[in-house]
């Protein structure tokens, strides 16, 4: 092909000297605006390249001229964050539920900060937003086997429920059938009984047998009612509400074998505001609180 400058019929654009399969190439250069933007973004990087933190080496790295650094910026960041929590911390320790009510700005807080503890703690037992699972309470109901005001859940989260600490909630649904305390016969006939008591088909000649050993066994913890004590976190058996289930095979279970759930006791792991802000949030604002 020639090097003499060819114009296209066509457009009357200068033709560039490529050419592939008679197919022809026009000259049409770039607009200038793009060329500057585009030399100006090259300018922008290289300064950006000598002012921060870029180039790596084999142990450490071109710092910049600013010594600026990403993971520095974030630990300021964090302290202010705890800094600035801090007068809000230090008010939920010992809060009433009336003091953290009376200060909307501290109750926001509270609610904040519980969701998020409630989340990294609580729901991978008691399920998402605290709806329970079997074994697990339910935490947005009115059924709460040791008490569900803002002082008891505060007391629960602290020191749980048959855990490793002294002043932990303590009580024990004895494995009637299994340590052999009662006859097989007479398990059935006080299942028949709590069934029938708590509103299902039940057998009526085993219910009135099954009385009998419900009040010589039962009635101590679960009382003569059977409305439960919450001193003794024994449920009360006439509402159908219950952790493990309320048909005839789950009754026959807690019976024959006994129950022994355990709630861990979070102040080896929280401190005694992130205490406060979880009991509040779980019983303001998951709705089942006393």
């Amino acid at each position: 092909m020639s090097g003499k400058t060819k114009i296209d019929a066509h457009s009357g654009t200068e033709l560039t000297t490529h050419e592939w399969d008679g197919i022809e190439e026009l000259n049409t250069p770039l607009p200038r605006w793009w060329l500057g933007m585009f030399y100006i973004s090259i300018g922008i990087a290289v300064i950006y390249m000598v002012l921060m933190p870029s180039i790596p080496f084999v142990n450490t790295y071109y710092k910049g001229i600013l010594k600026r650094s990403d993971r520095a910026a974030a630990e300021q960041a964090i302290v202010k964050m705890h800094e600035e929590r801090a007068a809000q911390s230090h008010k939920l320790v010992g809060a009433t539920l009336a003091s953290i009510e009376s200060d909307p700005e501290l109750m926001r807080f509270a609610v904040a900060q519980g969701k998020v503890l409630f989340g990294d703690n609580c729901e991978t037992c008691h399920g998402r937003r605290g709806r329970g699972n079997p074994g697990y309470p339910n935490l947005n109901d009115d059924v709460w086997l040791w008490g569900g005001s803002f002082d008891d859940i505060k007391y629960t989260i602290t020191h749980g429920i048959r855990a490793d600490d002294d002043d932990t909630r303590s009580g024990d649904m004895p494995a009637w059938g299994k340590d052999e305390m009662l006859e097989p016969k007479q398990i059935d006939d006080v299942v028949e009984y709590v069934l029938q008591i708590s509103g299902q088909k039940a057998d009526a000649t085993a219910a009135a047998r099954g009385q009998a050993v419900f009040a010589e066994n039962c009635a101590a913890c679960h009382g003569d009612d059977a409305k439960g004590n919450r001193e003794l976190g024994a449920p009360d058996l006439t509402d159908k509400d219950w952790l493990y289930g309320s048909d005839k095979k789950a009754i026959h279970e807690s019976v024959y074998n006994g129950r022994r759930g355990l709630m861990p006791n979070w102040n080896a792991r929280l401190s005694d505001d992130q205490i406060a802000a979880l009991a509040y949030y779980v019983h303001s604002e998951l709705g089942g609180g006393e």
